[in-house]
Protein backbone atom coordinates (compact mmCIF):
# COMPACT_ATOMS: atom_id res chain seq x y z
CA UNK A 1 0.00 0.00 0.00
CA UNK A 2 1.52 3.47 -1.33
CA UNK A 3 0.67 4.79 2.63
CA UNK A 4 3.29 7.07 3.01
CA UNK A 5 7.23 8.25 2.19
CA UNK A 6 9.38 5.50 0.18
CA UNK A 7 11.32 4.96 3.76
CA UNK A 8 8.21 4.57 5.91
CA UNK A 9 6.36 1.93 3.36
CA UNK A 10 10.37 -0.37 3.27
CA UNK A 11 10.12 0.01 7.06
CA UNK A 12 6.05 -1.84 6.80
CA UNK A 13 7.13 -4.30 4.49
CA UNK A 14 10.43 -5.68 6.30
CA UNK A 15 8.40 -5.94 9.40
CA UNK A 16 5.59 -7.26 7.42
CA UNK A 17 8.07 -10.00 6.09
CA UNK A 18 9.81 -10.82 9.47
CA UNK A 19 5.93 -11.31 10.71
CA UNK A 20 5.34 -13.65 8.31
CA UNK A 21 8.52 -15.88 8.68
CA UNK A 22 7.45 -15.67 12.24
CA UNK A 23 3.89 -17.16 11.65
CA UNK A 24 5.85 -20.18 9.25
CA UNK A 25 7.92 -21.25 11.99
CA UNK A 26 4.95 -20.72 14.64
CA UNK A 27 1.50 -21.13 12.70
CA UNK A 28 -0.58 -22.71 15.76
CA UNK A 29 0.92 -20.25 18.52
CA UNK A 30 -1.58 -17.46 17.42
CA UNK A 31 -3.68 -18.42 14.10
CA UNK A 32 -5.98 -20.92 13.69
CA UNK A 33 -5.31 -23.86 11.04
CA UNK A 34 -8.06 -21.81 8.82
CA UNK A 35 -4.91 -18.76 9.52
CA UNK A 36 -8.02 -16.38 10.90
CA UNK A 37 -8.85 -18.30 14.37
CA UNK A 38 -6.74 -18.81 17.01
CA UNK A 39 -7.46 -22.49 18.14
CA UNK A 40 -8.24 -21.07 21.77
CA UNK A 41 -11.23 -19.03 20.36
CA UNK A 42 -9.62 -15.89 21.84
CA UNK A 43 -9.56 -13.40 19.94
CA UNK A 44 -6.56 -10.77 20.02
CA UNK A 45 -7.33 -6.93 19.31
CA UNK A 46 -5.41 -3.95 18.80
CA UNK A 47 -7.35 -0.43 19.39
CA UNK A 48 -6.69 2.54 17.08
CA UNK A 49 -8.00 5.84 17.94
CA UNK A 50 -9.00 4.94 21.80
CA UNK A 51 -9.61 8.71 23.01
CA UNK A 52 -13.16 9.44 22.00
CA UNK A 53 -15.85 6.62 21.70
CA UNK A 54 -13.10 4.04 21.33
CA UNK A 55 -13.25 4.20 25.11
CA UNK A 56 -16.53 2.77 25.79
CA UNK A 57 -16.14 0.53 22.72
CA UNK A 58 -13.28 -1.18 23.81
CA UNK A 59 -14.53 -1.89 26.87
CA UNK A 60 -17.43 -3.43 25.28
CA UNK A 61 -15.18 -5.41 23.07
CA UNK A 62 -13.67 -6.51 26.21
CA UNK A 63 -16.97 -7.54 27.89
CA UNK A 64 -17.79 -9.48 24.96
CA UNK A 65 -14.43 -11.63 25.22
CA UNK A 66 -11.83 -9.43 22.91
CA UNK A 67 -8.46 -9.54 24.32
CA UNK A 68 -7.17 -5.68 24.41
CA UNK A 69 -3.62 -6.02 23.49
CA UNK A 70 -2.35 -2.95 21.81
CA UNK A 71 -3.91 0.19 21.58
CA UNK A 72 -2.99 3.47 19.47
CA UNK A 73 -3.57 6.93 19.55
CA UNK A 74 -1.91 10.22 18.21
CA UNK A 75 -3.03 12.06 21.34
CA UNK A 76 -1.54 10.93 24.53
CA UNK A 77 -3.60 12.89 26.70
CA UNK A 78 -7.11 12.04 25.13
CA UNK A 79 -6.55 8.56 25.11
CA UNK A 80 -4.95 8.84 28.79
CA UNK A 81 -8.19 7.05 30.02
CA UNK A 82 -8.32 4.04 27.89
CA UNK A 83 -4.82 3.32 28.10
CA UNK A 84 -5.18 3.47 32.42
CA UNK A 85 -8.08 0.71 32.03
CA UNK A 86 -5.97 -1.35 29.59
CA UNK A 87 -2.39 -1.33 31.43
CA UNK A 88 -1.11 -4.55 29.63
CA UNK A 89 -1.72 -3.06 26.44
CA UNK A 90 1.43 -1.84 24.60
CA UNK A 91 1.08 1.90 23.32
CA UNK A 92 1.54 3.14 19.70
CA UNK A 93 1.28 6.70 18.45
CA UNK A 94 1.10 5.39 14.94
CA UNK A 95 -1.11 2.77 13.26
CA UNK A 96 1.78 1.88 11.12
CA UNK A 97 4.42 1.45 13.69
CA UNK A 98 1.46 -1.13 15.58
CA UNK A 99 0.68 -3.34 12.09
CA UNK A 100 4.07 -3.55 12.00
CA UNK A 101 5.74 -4.91 15.28
CA UNK A 102 2.36 -6.18 16.55
CA UNK A 103 2.87 -8.80 12.95
CA UNK A 104 1.39 -12.03 13.84
CA UNK A 105 0.78 -11.20 17.66
CA UNK A 106 -2.97 -9.81 17.22
CA UNK A 107 -6.04 -10.86 15.30
CA UNK A 108 -8.52 -8.05 15.00
CA UNK A 109 -8.38 -3.98 14.48
CA UNK A 110 -10.54 -1.71 15.65
CA UNK A 111 -10.73 1.84 14.31
CA UNK A 112 -12.46 4.20 15.94
CA UNK A 113 -10.75 7.42 14.72
CA UNK A 114 -12.04 10.49 13.00
CA UNK A 115 -14.35 9.80 9.50
CA UNK A 116 -11.23 10.97 7.36
CA UNK A 117 -8.66 8.45 8.58
CA UNK A 118 -11.19 5.41 8.18
CA UNK A 119 -9.73 3.92 5.18
CA UNK A 120 -6.03 4.27 5.34
CA UNK A 121 -6.08 2.31 8.55
CA UNK A 122 -8.73 -0.19 7.35
CA UNK A 123 -6.65 -0.60 4.16
CA UNK A 124 -3.69 -1.51 5.93
CA UNK A 125 -5.54 -3.68 8.16
CA UNK A 126 -7.23 -5.55 5.65
CA UNK A 127 -4.24 -5.59 3.59
CA UNK A 128 -2.50 -7.86 6.83
CA UNK A 129 -5.34 -9.75 7.12
CA UNK A 130 -6.45 -8.70 9.90
CA UNK A 131 -10.15 -8.63 11.02
CA UNK A 132 -11.39 -5.11 11.37
CA UNK A 133 -14.05 -3.02 12.72
CA UNK A 134 -14.66 0.49 12.08
CA UNK A 135 -16.62 2.71 13.55
CA UNK A 136 -19.35 4.16 11.49
CA UNK A 137 -19.43 6.00 8.54
CA UNK A 138 -16.93 3.07 6.74
CA UNK A 139 -15.39 6.01 4.80
CA UNK A 140 -15.78 9.75 3.82
CA UNK A 141 -15.67 9.29 0.02
CA UNK A 142 -17.93 6.88 -2.08
CA UNK A 143 -14.31 5.81 -3.95
CA UNK A 144 -12.62 4.99 -0.53
CA UNK A 145 -15.93 3.04 0.22
CA UNK A 146 -15.57 0.83 -3.33
CA UNK A 147 -11.57 0.66 -2.43
CA UNK A 148 -12.65 -0.97 1.74
CA UNK A 149 -14.77 -3.62 0.18
CA UNK A 150 -13.23 -4.43 -2.25
CA UNK A 151 -10.07 -5.33 0.16
CA UNK A 152 -12.51 -6.98 2.47
CA UNK A 153 -13.37 -8.75 0.46
CA UNK A 154 -9.67 -9.80 -1.26
CA UNK A 155 -8.70 -10.73 2.47
CA UNK A 156 -11.46 -12.51 3.27
CA UNK A 157 -12.00 -11.48 6.86
CA UNK A 158 -14.52 -10.55 9.56
CA UNK A 159 -15.28 -7.24 9.21
CA UNK A 160 -18.06 -5.14 10.74
CA UNK A 161 -18.94 -1.41 11.17
CA UNK A 162 -20.54 -0.10 14.37
CA UNK A 163 -24.20 0.83 12.90
CA UNK A 164 -27.28 0.50 14.66
CA UNK A 165 -27.94 -3.19 14.19
CA UNK A 166 -30.75 -4.46 11.62
CA UNK A 167 -30.54 -7.74 13.02
CA UNK A 168 -31.67 -6.59 16.58
CA UNK A 169 -35.38 -7.36 17.34
CA UNK A 170 -36.74 -3.94 16.36
CA UNK A 171 -34.98 -4.30 13.44
CA UNK A 172 -35.72 -8.05 12.21
CA UNK A 173 -39.59 -7.19 13.19
CA UNK A 174 -39.38 -3.93 11.40
CA UNK A 175 -38.40 -6.45 8.37
CA UNK A 176 -40.89 -9.10 9.53
CA UNK A 177 -44.05 -6.81 9.62
CA UNK A 178 -43.51 -4.75 6.57
CA UNK A 179 -43.06 -7.91 4.41
CA UNK A 180 -45.82 -9.32 5.57
CA UNK A 181 -47.75 -5.97 4.56
CA UNK A 182 -48.32 -4.68 8.11
CA UNK A 183 -48.83 -1.36 6.16
CA UNK A 184 -48.99 -1.78 2.94
CA UNK A 185 -47.03 -0.91 0.39
CA UNK A 186 -44.05 1.28 1.55
CA UNK A 187 -43.98 5.01 -0.14
CA UNK A 188 -42.16 7.34 1.98
CA UNK A 189 -39.77 6.90 4.76
CA UNK A 190 -39.02 10.11 6.70
CA UNK A 191 -36.01 9.60 9.24
CA UNK A 192 -34.50 12.50 12.24
CA UNK A 193 -32.14 13.06 14.04
CA UNK A 194 -31.69 16.00 16.71
CA UNK A 195 -27.98 16.30 15.92
CA UNK A 196 -25.19 18.03 15.30
CA UNK A 197 -24.08 18.11 19.12
CA UNK A 198 -20.92 19.67 17.68
CA UNK A 199 -20.47 23.07 15.80
CA UNK A 200 -21.42 23.48 12.33
CA UNK A 201 -22.23 26.26 9.86
CA UNK A 202 -18.86 28.07 10.81
CA UNK A 203 -18.44 30.58 7.94
CA UNK A 204 -14.51 30.34 8.00
CA UNK A 205 -11.71 28.69 9.99
CA UNK A 206 -10.77 30.69 13.08
CA UNK A 207 -7.65 32.94 12.65
CA UNK A 208 -3.88 32.31 14.34
CA UNK A 209 -2.75 29.17 14.48
CA UNK A 210 -1.32 27.74 18.23
CA UNK A 211 1.66 25.58 19.00
CA UNK A 212 1.41 21.52 18.94
CA UNK A 213 1.34 20.00 21.99
CA UNK A 214 4.10 17.81 22.42
CA UNK A 215 1.66 14.98 23.24
CA UNK A 216 0.05 14.90 19.84
CA UNK A 217 0.75 14.29 16.38
CA UNK A 218 -1.20 16.66 14.70
CA UNK A 219 0.19 15.91 11.36
CA UNK A 220 -0.95 12.10 11.63
CA UNK A 221 -4.28 13.27 12.88
CA UNK A 222 -4.87 15.25 9.49
CA UNK A 223 -3.39 12.00 7.50
CA UNK A 224 -4.49 12.46 3.82
CA UNK A 225 -6.58 15.62 4.28
CA UNK A 226 -5.44 19.12 3.22
CA UNK A 227 -3.08 20.30 5.97
CA UNK A 228 -4.09 23.40 8.04
CA UNK A 229 -2.76 24.98 10.90
CA UNK A 230 -3.45 23.71 14.37
CA UNK A 231 -6.00 25.56 16.37
CA UNK A 232 -7.07 24.30 20.00
CA UNK A 233 -10.23 26.36 20.69
CA UNK A 234 -11.92 28.82 19.01
CA UNK A 235 -10.26 32.52 20.70
CA UNK A 236 -12.88 34.53 22.65
CA UNK A 237 -14.36 36.77 20.49
CA UNK A 238 -13.77 35.27 17.28
CA UNK A 239 -16.44 34.31 15.67
CA UNK A 240 -18.22 30.93 16.11
CA UNK A 241 -21.90 29.94 15.00
CA UNK A 242 -24.14 29.50 17.55
CA UNK A 243 -23.40 26.04 19.68
CA UNK A 244 -26.28 23.41 19.26
CA UNK A 245 -28.80 22.58 22.15
CA UNK A 246 -26.50 20.05 22.79
CA UNK A 247 -22.72 20.31 22.65
CA UNK A 248 -20.68 18.27 23.46
CA UNK A 249 -16.97 19.46 22.10
CA UNK A 250 -17.47 22.03 23.80
CA UNK A 251 -15.20 25.34 22.18
CA UNK A 252 -12.60 22.59 20.47
CA UNK A 253 -11.80 23.45 16.81
CA UNK A 254 -11.38 19.94 15.06
CA UNK A 255 -9.80 17.82 17.87
CA UNK A 256 -11.47 16.33 20.05
CA UNK A 257 -14.97 15.63 19.22
CA UNK A 258 -15.60 18.53 16.61
CA UNK A 259 -14.11 17.75 12.93
CA UNK A 260 -17.84 16.14 12.31
CA UNK A 261 -18.81 19.64 11.23
CA UNK A 262 -16.26 20.16 8.72
CA UNK A 263 -16.55 18.76 5.12
CA UNK A 264 -12.53 17.74 5.35
CA UNK A 265 -12.60 15.75 8.07
CA UNK A 266 -16.25 14.56 8.69
CA UNK A 267 -19.94 13.70 7.53
CA UNK A 268 -22.30 16.01 9.28
CA UNK A 269 -25.03 14.64 11.20
CA UNK A 270 -26.09 12.43 7.90
CA UNK A 271 -22.63 10.35 8.06
CA UNK A 272 -22.65 10.65 11.72
CA UNK A 273 -26.12 9.35 12.31
CA UNK A 274 -27.57 7.89 8.77
CA UNK A 275 -25.86 4.41 9.18
CA UNK A 276 -27.61 4.05 12.34
CA UNK A 277 -30.94 4.68 11.57
CA UNK A 278 -31.20 3.89 7.94
CA UNK A 279 -29.52 0.83 8.15
CA UNK A 280 -33.29 -1.34 8.55
CA UNK A 281 -35.15 0.75 6.13
CA UNK A 282 -32.28 -0.15 3.41
CA UNK A 283 -32.81 -3.76 4.68
CA UNK A 284 -36.70 -3.89 5.06
CA UNK A 285 -37.13 -2.07 1.71
CA UNK A 286 -34.40 -3.78 -0.34
CA UNK A 287 -32.96 -0.54 -1.23
CA UNK A 288 -29.58 -0.46 -3.08
CA UNK A 289 -28.54 2.12 -5.25
CA UNK A 290 -30.69 5.73 -5.07
CA UNK A 291 -31.66 7.41 -8.55
CA UNK A 292 -31.54 10.52 -7.23
CA UNK A 293 -30.78 13.07 -4.24
CA UNK A 294 -31.89 16.44 -3.55
CA UNK A 295 -31.08 18.70 -0.39
CA UNK A 296 -32.09 21.58 1.55
CA UNK A 297 -30.58 23.22 4.16
CA UNK A 298 -30.13 26.33 5.98
CA UNK A 299 -26.80 28.53 4.82
CA UNK A 300 -24.41 26.42 3.35
CA UNK A 301 -20.38 27.48 3.85
CA UNK A 302 -17.29 26.47 1.36
CA UNK A 303 -15.62 24.43 4.80
CA UNK A 304 -18.44 23.56 7.12
CA UNK A 305 -21.83 21.42 7.40
CA UNK A 306 -24.86 23.73 7.53
CA UNK A 307 -26.49 24.01 10.56
CA UNK A 308 -29.75 21.91 9.85
CA UNK A 309 -30.50 20.16 6.53
CA UNK A 310 -33.42 17.93 4.86
CA UNK A 311 -31.94 15.15 1.99
CA UNK A 312 -34.41 13.21 0.14
CA UNK A 313 -33.55 10.12 -1.41
CA UNK A 314 -36.01 8.57 -4.64
CA UNK A 315 -35.38 4.96 -4.90
CA UNK A 316 -36.71 3.21 -8.07
CA UNK A 317 -39.23 0.18 -7.65
CA UNK A 318 -37.57 -2.93 -6.51
CA UNK A 319 -38.88 -6.46 -7.11
CA UNK A 320 -42.62 -6.56 -5.57
CA UNK A 321 -42.18 -3.09 -4.01
CA UNK A 322 -42.86 0.32 -5.49
CA UNK A 323 -40.63 3.49 -5.97
CA UNK A 324 -40.53 4.52 -2.18
CA UNK A 325 -38.70 8.23 -1.11
CA UNK A 326 -36.37 8.03 2.03
CA UNK A 327 -36.55 11.69 3.78
CA UNK A 328 -33.63 12.96 5.66
CA UNK A 329 -34.02 15.95 8.56
CA UNK A 330 -31.83 17.03 11.08
CA UNK A 331 -30.33 19.97 12.95
CA UNK A 332 -34.29 19.92 15.19
CA UNK A 333 -36.15 19.47 12.16
CA UNK A 334 -38.37 16.36 12.13
CA UNK A 335 -41.92 15.73 9.51
CA UNK A 336 -44.97 16.03 10.81
CA UNK A 337 -46.35 14.36 13.24
CA UNK A 338 -49.05 11.79 11.76
CA UNK A 339 -52.35 12.32 12.69
CA UNK A 340 -53.27 8.94 13.95
CA UNK A 341 -50.42 9.60 16.87
CA UNK A 342 -50.80 10.90 20.13
CA UNK A 343 -48.30 12.09 21.93
CA UNK A 344 -45.12 13.93 20.10
CA UNK A 345 -42.48 12.49 17.67
CA UNK A 346 -39.34 11.35 19.64
CA UNK A 347 -35.82 13.18 19.17
CA UNK A 348 -34.79 10.39 16.65
CA UNK A 349 -36.77 8.25 15.20
CA UNK A 350 -38.05 6.34 11.78
CA UNK A 351 -41.05 6.67 10.67
CA UNK A 352 -42.85 4.40 7.15
CA UNK A 353 -45.66 5.51 5.49
CA UNK A 354 -47.58 2.59 3.35
CA UNK A 355 -50.97 2.76 1.50
CA UNK A 356 -52.53 0.93 4.78
CA UNK A 357 -51.13 2.19 7.38
CA UNK A 358 -48.13 3.79 9.24
CA UNK A 359 -45.12 2.87 11.59
CA UNK A 360 -42.35 4.16 13.64
CA UNK A 361 -39.73 1.87 13.64
CA UNK A 362 -41.16 -1.68 14.90
CA UNK A 363 -44.45 0.27 16.09
CA UNK A 364 -47.68 0.24 13.65
CA UNK A 365 -49.43 3.24 14.94
CA UNK A 366 -52.90 2.24 14.80
CA UNK A 367 -54.01 0.42 17.66
CA UNK A 368 -56.67 -2.02 15.79
CA UNK A 369 -54.55 -2.09 12.73
CA UNK A 370 -51.53 -3.27 15.06
CA UNK A 371 -54.04 -6.13 16.51
CA UNK A 372 -54.13 -7.57 13.19
CA UNK A 373 -50.64 -8.39 12.56
CA UNK A 374 -49.19 -9.61 16.02
CA UNK A 375 -48.75 -12.88 15.18
CA UNK A 376 -46.98 -12.42 12.17
CA UNK A 377 -43.90 -14.84 12.62
CA UNK A 378 -40.62 -14.35 13.67
CA UNK A 379 -38.89 -15.30 10.48
CA UNK A 380 -35.65 -13.66 11.31
CA UNK A 381 -32.64 -14.63 13.38
CA UNK A 382 -32.06 -12.01 16.09
CA UNK A 383 -28.19 -12.19 17.00
CA UNK A 384 -26.11 -11.42 19.25
CA UNK A 385 -25.61 -7.14 18.62
CA UNK A 386 -22.57 -5.28 17.12
CA UNK A 387 -20.02 -6.68 19.25
CA UNK A 388 -21.20 -10.46 19.85
CA UNK A 389 -21.38 -10.73 15.74
CA UNK A 390 -17.72 -9.67 15.18
CA UNK A 391 -16.64 -11.76 17.87
CA UNK A 392 -18.94 -14.32 16.42
CA UNK A 393 -17.59 -13.88 12.42
CA UNK A 394 -13.79 -13.41 13.87
CA UNK A 395 -14.17 -17.07 15.04
CA UNK A 396 -15.64 -18.23 11.78
CA UNK A 397 -19.34 -17.54 12.38
CA UNK A 398 -21.56 -16.17 9.73
CA UNK A 399 -20.59 -12.72 8.62
CA UNK A 400 -21.47 -10.16 11.21
CA UNK A 401 -24.74 -8.23 10.38
CA UNK A 402 -22.86 -4.91 9.31
CA UNK A 403 -19.94 -6.48 7.64
CA UNK A 404 -18.17 -3.88 4.61
CA UNK A 405 -19.84 -5.94 2.49
CA UNK A 406 -23.22 -4.88 3.67
CA UNK A 407 -21.72 -1.38 5.20
CA UNK A 408 -20.50 -0.19 1.60
CA UNK A 409 -23.81 0.13 -0.02
CA UNK A 410 -25.51 1.77 2.89
CA UNK A 411 -22.50 4.51 3.47
CA UNK A 412 -22.56 4.98 -0.09
CA UNK A 413 -26.29 5.68 0.38
CA UNK A 414 -25.73 7.79 3.03
CA UNK A 415 -22.98 9.91 1.47
CA UNK A 416 -24.58 10.84 -1.92
CA UNK A 417 -26.87 13.09 0.90
CA UNK A 418 -24.06 15.30 1.95
CA UNK A 419 -23.07 15.44 -1.85
CA UNK A 420 -26.35 16.58 -2.94
CA UNK A 421 -26.07 18.76 0.39
CA UNK A 422 -22.46 20.36 -0.84
CA UNK A 423 -23.24 20.86 -3.83
CA UNK A 424 -27.03 22.79 -3.41
CA UNK A 425 -28.17 20.92 -5.96
CA UNK A 426 -30.39 17.30 -7.59
CA UNK A 427 -27.89 14.70 -8.49
CA UNK A 428 -28.82 11.71 -10.50
CA UNK A 429 -26.55 8.73 -9.34
CA UNK A 430 -25.38 5.83 -11.79
CA UNK A 431 -24.58 2.94 -8.88
CA UNK A 432 -22.95 0.40 -11.28
CA UNK A 433 -20.95 3.15 -13.19
CA UNK A 434 -19.92 5.04 -9.61
CA UNK A 435 -20.95 7.88 -11.31
CA UNK A 436 -23.47 11.31 -11.12
CA UNK A 437 -24.69 11.90 -14.64
CA UNK A 438 -25.76 15.24 -14.22
CA UNK A 439 -23.42 17.98 -12.08
CA UNK A 440 -19.74 17.22 -12.85
CA UNK A 441 -18.95 19.06 -9.42
CA UNK A 442 -20.77 16.77 -7.76
CA UNK A 443 -19.30 13.72 -9.57
CA UNK A 444 -15.77 14.73 -8.70
CA UNK A 445 -17.35 14.77 -5.04
CA UNK A 446 -17.59 11.29 -5.02
CA UNK A 447 -13.60 11.04 -4.78
CA UNK A 448 -11.08 13.31 -3.21
CA UNK A 449 -7.06 13.87 -3.64
CA UNK A 450 -4.98 12.32 -0.88
CA UNK A 451 -2.39 14.78 0.92
CA UNK A 452 0.65 14.32 3.01
CA UNK A 453 2.23 11.37 0.93
CA UNK A 454 -0.78 9.16 1.74
CA UNK A 455 -2.51 7.59 -1.25
CA UNK A 456 -5.36 4.95 -1.67
CA UNK A 457 -3.59 3.02 -3.95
Amino acid sequence: MKQVAESSRRTFLKASALSTLAFNFFPGRVMGADGNTPPSGKITLAGIGIGGVGHSQLKQCKETGFEIVALCDVDDVYAKKTYDIFPQARRYRDFRELLATEGNKIDAVYCGTPDHTHTIITLAALRAKKHVCCVKPLTRTVEELRAVTAAAKQAGVATQVTARPNTSEEGCRTCELIAAGAIGAVREVHVWSYRPVWPQGMPGRPVGEDPVPSTLDWKLWIGPAPMRPFKSQWPEGNPIPDMPPKNWGGRAVYHPFNFRGWWDFGTGSLGDMGCHYLNTPYRALKLGYPSCVSATSSKRFDESFPLSSIVTYDFPARVGMPEVRVVWYDGGLRPPRPREMTGDLPDEGVLYIGDEGKMIFDKIIDPSRAEKFTSVPKTLTRRQGVWGEWLDACRGGEPAGCSFGWAGPLTEFVLLGDIALRTGKQIEYDGAAMRITNVPEADALLRQAYHNGWSLG
